[in-house]
């Protein structure tokens, strides 16, 4: 087996191809260090939950090239792709984060807007006279 496993994780409009390799805990995304990426705190927190679920925090590097959508849904790809590639290093892992929810593909994507309204639901106000 290899050193390094990878893996890919999608979110809304974005994907992220992950790369885990052991070391100390460092992480990359778009060759820039995490707090720099993603400047704020909640995002970070998001793309670091499997890793704390599992107890591996400090045991893996993690590099990951992020492309598409906004900062919400790339976090939410880096955080599966992470899973993703916990599960192939251990496959202990599985049940864990299968039920941390980490390796369920969040579907929903933002509803398309309608014609002759003015977003996907909302509508122009109605004027009976």
């Amino acid at each position: 087996m290899s050193n390094r496993y990878y893996a890919t994780g999608r979110r809304k409009t974005s994907v992220a191809r992950v790369w885990l390799a052991p070391g100390t805990g460092k992480m990359t995304i778009n060759k820039q260090p995490i707090n720099e990426y993603f400047r704020r705190q909640t995002l970070e927190l998001i793309v670091r939950q499997p890793l704390e679920y599992a107890g591996m925090l400090d045991k893996y590097d993690v590099m990951a090239n992020v492309d598409g959508g906004g900062w919400s849904g790339q976090a939410g790809a880096v955080k599966m792709g992470i899973a993703r590639c916990l599960v192939q290093c251990d496959e202990k892992l599985k049940k864990q984060m299968r039920d941390g929810g980490f390796l369920t593909r969040d579907s929903r994507e933002v509803e398309r807007k309608k014609p002759g309204q003015k977003k996907a639901r909302k509508r122009f106000q109605f004027s009976k006279r």
